[in-house]
């Protein structure tokens, strides 16, 4: 698919100090400020290109994009001047940046509004003064988690929770909820199915809730396995490609991710009762993950554009939970997103490992978590709550301690997730710490 681009502005700008904010499509995609001579981080593999940055959107060399928001402050005591999507919820246009001979060159794809900030705090400035002119509510704050992923992945067993949640007690750590994550469903799609390490989600519920915590549960509603039953009984249910074929949502877990089509009536009803049930078994903090999918173009039953489509789907499952239910996204495109979440990650997954695969931003590792939760910081509290990913504070976790500090300066939501009893004195007192510190009344 080509776009236009249509010039907006010519900055004189000062090359050693300018710098320039790029705000990526979704949580996963890189976000943050570069010195005009840097090369910003993109995808380094057509896969990735789909799942982590804006798919379609090939960024040329030599040039800074912003999706639906871009920042420059010239590096000469100038405002700092910033370029956003006129109306993110309808369309979020690409915003481009090259420079040259002590001008950059400013244009975009779509309607996009100009501002400008005189402040003392920088780019963070001006992009927190932007998000405060959305006149969103307040979010409400972020209960604290544990959460079963980072030491158990997919692997996890109904009896690593109530482990874990023993431990909590014998531990003392004030954790609100207790979130199940991927690995507790037979397939993607089949979420109300268990796998074969699970026995019953309603009575986990009801241990988390004999134990004084909030039971916690994640689901990716829009993604599809094609193994799944969903995908066999209903392929009429999945969002279809230009050839007809289920609209490919790249991969991950070994397979191919396919897209469920929330246009369609039946589908729809199938997501309301999903969630509908989880919530009337005692679930009342939703993790909803891998969201992008729900925006990628494609065909569906009607003729709803991908990010109504998108927004429709999410604010499905929030009728279906309730109001006072807790909504964290993740892996979601993030303008499309103001408005609909109490909080959101901000940053790709983290890792008990520093450095990405392939030095890949959008690919788990503390440092491009810490590159890009950096770069967001101004969202939180005026956006959502940021969740900046869990803490690992295990031995095993290579600089435990910094990714620790980078978890605490956020002030966003607070999560543990560690095998509770594998912490050592440091690890046990550092996620006591940084759980006491958030937490919602």
């Amino acid at each position: 698919m080509s776009h236009t681009f249509t010039p907006l502005a010519s900055v004189r700008v000062d090359p050693r100090t300018a710098r320039v904010h790029e705000e990526g499509w979704q949580s996963w995609s890189p976000s943050g400020s570069y010195g005009l001579d840097t090369a910003p981080h993109r995808p380094t593999n057509d896969n990735w290109a789909t799942v982590c940055y804006r798919p379609g959107r090939t960024v040329p060399a030599a040039t800074f994009q912003g999706e639906g928001l871009l920042a420059l402050d010239a590096g000469d005591g100038s405002p700092v001047r910033l370029w956003a999507a006129a109306d993110p919820a309808l369309a979020v246009p690409s915003i481009r940046l090259t420079s040259s001979g002590g001008h950059a060159e400013v244009s975009a794809d779509g309607p996009v509004k100009e501002f400008s900030y005189t402040g003392d705090h920088g780019i963070q400035g001006a992009l927190a003064d932007w998000a405060e002119g959305l006149n969103l509510a307040a979010p409400r704050p972020a209960p604290t988690v544990w959460c079963s992923w980072y030491e158990y992945f997919t692997a996890v067993t109904e009896d690593d929770i109530h482990e874990n949640l023993g431990a909590m007690d014998t531990l003392g750590l004030p954790v609100d909820v207790v979130q199940i994550d991927d690995g507790y469903q037979s397939a993607l799609g089949d979420w109300l199915t268990l796998s074969e390490r699970f026995r019953s989600r309603e009575s986990i519920a009801e241990a988390i809730r004999s134990h004084g915590r909030r039971p916690g549960i994640w689901t990716a509603p829009y993604l599809v396995a094609p193994h799944s039953d969903l995908a066999d009984r209903h392929p009429d249910w999945l969002v279809r490609d230009g050839d007809g074929a289920p609209l490919h949502a790249g991969r991950n877990w070994s397979h191919d991710l396919y897209v469920l089509d929330t246009t369609h009536p039946d589908a729809a009803a199938y997501l309301t009762d999903v969630y509908a049930t989880l919530r009337a078994e005692g679930y009342d903090y939703f993790k909803i993950d891998f969201l992008y999918a729900g925006a990628l173009d494609g065909a569906r039953h009607t003729e709803a554009d991908a990010l109504s489509a998108y927004r429709d789907g999410i604010s499905l499952i929030r009728a279906a939970i309730g109001d006072d239910a807790y909504l964290l996204g993740c892996g979601a495109p993030m303008l499309p997103s103001t408005g609909l979440f109490d909080a959101m990650r901000v940053s790709p997954d983290t890792a008990p490992h520093r450095r990405p695969e392939a030095d890949d931003y959008s690919q788990p590792g503390q440092e491009p978590a810490e590159f890009t939760g950096v770069g967001r910081q101004w969202q939180h509290g005026r956006l959502w709550i940021n969740d900046p990913d869990c803490l690992m504070a295990r031995p095993q976790v290579e600089t435990r301690e910094r990714w620790a500090a980078h978890v605490e300066a956020t002030g966003g939501l607070m999560a543990s997730s560690d095998r509770l009893l594998s912490l050592d004195p440091w690890g046990v007192d550092t996620t006591r710490r940084l759980l006491s510190s958030g937490g919602a009344a």
